[in-house]
């Protein structure tokens, strides 16, 4: 379970890649999901991306599937 440190910089949690727990960037991107030009409007879905602090590892999880 990712926990915060004392200030806002990150977030801690398990990089895959490092193996380990290690301070994680994490905000919330909207993505076009529709390849259509006219649904596109309706096809926006939050995902949240952390990136990890020690090797740059990105990784996105579709909120709606959290």
């Amino acid at each position: 379970m990712a926990t915060t440190e004392g200030s806002f910089d990150g977030v801690r949690e398990r990089c895959d890649s490092c193996d380990v727990e290690t301070t994680h960037r994490v905000s919330v991107q909207l993505k076009t999901e529709s390849r259509k030009e006219e649904n596109a409007q309706f096809s926006r879905e939050p995902y949240r991306i952390a990136e990890c602090q020690e090797c740059g590892t990105r990784t996105s999880q579709r909120m709606n599937n959290a």
